[in-house]
């Protein structure tokens, strides 16, 4: 994979992809999230995300939003618990347009009072609406169950008291505080050759503030297996079982990524989807997932499914998670398996925009980018024997969290 990677003065990382599609994408990660707020933040690293786009030094916050839309571009940003992220898709003739306009609202934004006390009303509505989503919820729900109080069990979104009480000193307080550019890399994918693009952002970057980072993140506290049934007013009966699991750089985690795939990954023929809602009908949405943070990691399965079956439907899952603890995987099963996830990935880099996104992620966290050929290597060389270690490990019946929604209805 051909890309090339600089560092501005203000120790900001920049990677750059060049390509010949005539649509660019390029996006500024930020390694700095939920898990970064203190106890009385609770919130609010997306209710700042937010407020980026409420107006700079020289810019309105009409300004901003009409920056790209005026060319048919894309600005967007999201937060996640360890990372803040704004991006944009656009047609390479306006990449200068984007990168001075990303760079203008993390770095210039001015954050004024009137905007912060409209922007509320707005996150209050977003929560509102999550509520009502109880399949989104319950994940949010799941990890605070599991990390028992630490920063990186706490919600995304914040609570309605948290936001209201949010003024324009904690959101400098905030920015000053985790905006540190050395903890920052942004990433492109474009038709712009590298000469040109390392000239256009060292242009551009030459006179970004330095702000070093001066805190460490929480160190992770003791876990325990929980179990914990909500009533709910829904038809439908929503339920999680799960562990905590292998952070980013552990040894484990990519023999993690191709059990959790086999088992309920996004592919129709995944053992949760095959024995649970093919063979019974007792779901319309199954699936495990397996989320790695810096130091921790969380691994889970989800189902929804009717009141009347949602017993069953959890013995069934903990069945076949007794299967991959009890039987090694036979050699076509695990060719399968790595085969499906190898076609997924690659499948994922055919778009620029995700690309992206990888990119900045793997140099912010890793320093590093593997290539399709070396992640191939490194998913081949996964044996049938980590494969059931592993399962052993995170399935462990004795550290099985669960968390149920029970339908009142």
């Amino acid at each position: 994979m051909e890309f090339h990677h600089f560092t501005l003065p203000n120790g900001m990382r920049v990677l750059h992809k060049p390509t010949s599609t005539p649509v660019a994408h390029c996006g500024l990660i930020i390694n700095t999230g939920a898990r970064d707020e203190n106890e009385s933040e609770e919130g609010l690293a997306h209710f700042i995300e937010h407020t980026l786009f409420k107006g700079t030094k020289k810019r309105k916050a009409y300004h901003i939003l009409s920056r790209l839309d005026d060319v048919g571009g894309d600005l967007n940003a999201y937060t996640s618990k360890e990372e803040t992220i704004v991006y944009a898709s656009f047609l390479s003739e306006y990449y200068e347009r984007a990168v001075e306009l990303i760079f203008d609202i993390a770095f210039h934004s001015t954050y004024p009072q009137k905007e912060i006390n409209k922007e509320k009303d707005v996150v209050l509505e977003e929560i509102s609406s999550y509520l009502d989503a109880p399949s989104e919820l319950i994940f949010d729900d799941f990890e605070q169950l599991i990390f028992n109080g630490h920063p990186i069990g706490r919600q995304i979104l914040g609570t309605p008291a948290s936001v209201a009480s949010f003024t324009r000193e904690h959101v400098l307080d905030f920015v000053s505080r985790t905006y540190n550019p050395e903890q920052m890399v942004f990433a492109s994918v474009g038709n712009m050759t590298t000469p040109k693009f390392e000239a256009m952002l060292m242009r551009l970057g030459q006179e970004l503030p330095q702000n070093p980072r001066h805190f460490e993140r929480q160190i992770l506290n003791g876990y325990s297996a929980k179990e914990q049934t909500l009533a709910k007013e829904t038809y439908q009966s929503h339920a999680i079982i799960g562990n905590r699991a292998f952070d980013m750089k552990n040894r484990n985690a990519r023999g993690l990524i191709l059990l959790n795939n086999l088992l309920g990954g996004p592919g129709m023929n995944s053992r949760l989807n095959l024995n649970i809602r093919e063979k019974y009908g007792f779901a319309y949405q199954i699936e495990s997932f397996y989320t790695p943070y810096t130091d921790t990691g969380i691994f889970g399965v989800y189902i929804g499914t009717d009141k009347g079956t949602l017993q069953k439907s959890l013995q069934l899952i903990e069945k076949e998670l007794k299967v991959l603890r009890d039987k090694k995987l036979g050699t076509l099963q695990l060719s399968k398996a790595k085969k499906q996830l190898l076609g997924q990935i690659a499948l994922s880099q055919e778009s620029n925009g995700s690309l992206m996104l990888s990119l900045g992620k793997s140099w912010l966290h890793f320093d590093k980018v593997d290539t399709l050929e070396e992640v191939q290597r490194k998913v081949m060389a996964i044996t049938a024997e980590e494969i059931q270690d592993i399962a052993n490990e995170v399935f462990d019946p004795n550290n099985l969290s669960r968390l149920i929604y029970k339908a009142k209805s």
